[in-house]
């Protein structure tokens, strides 16, 4: 990722080592200021609050064709049963099942083509092999000041049931 300072490669990809990173969070911040048109934290809170506090899952994949994961708050990797070490260039395909890998895919194409989706429900699977509702969800490409996609972000609350 071009806006991690440090990080570790995979693939060839650079992955955020510190979920505090501060270059990534004004990404998140900024271009979900620009694109969806409402701050996605509070005036005065910042990258710890994002990682730690937030009432809602943040997620960001890579803008590879097989997208991994860039970014998760403690919120998501709680929902998904994972750690920062282990989600972190995980390929985010695997955040749904088989199944809903269609649903998935039309999502994804909206937010390209759109710059955002806004009102999604879909259903995913934690690590554990739990199955659970991502609902209203929110995501946009992240696009930094200068028009560079960085990939996309998704903002999300849960249902932990499997209903």
């Amino acid at each position: 990722m071009k806006t991690a300072k440090a990080g570790c490669t995979t693939g060839g990809m650079t992955f955020l080592r510190d979920p505090l990173d501060l270059d990534f969070f004004n990404l998140l911040k900024g271009s979900y200021l620009r694109i969806v048109g409402s701050p996605l934290v509070p005036e005065r809170a910042g990258a710890p609050w994002l990682y730690h506090d937030a009432p809602f899952g943040v997620l960001a994949h890579s803008a590879e064709p097989e997208p991994r994961f860039t970014y998760a708050n403690e919120y998501a990797l709680n929902s998904f049963d994972y750690s920062w070490s282990d989600f972190i260039g995980l390929a985010s395909k695997f955040s749904a099942e088989p199944d809903a890998q269609e649903d998935r895919q039309r999502l994804l194409a909206a937010v390209e083509s759109d710059n955002f989706v806004s009102g999604y429900r879909g259903r995913r699977v934690a690590r554990s092999g739990r199955k659970f509702w991502i609902e209203d969800v929110t995501m946009w490409n992240l696009i930094d000041e200068g028009g560079r996609g960085n990939g996309q972000a998704a903002l999300f609350s849960d249902n932990l049931t499997d209903s």
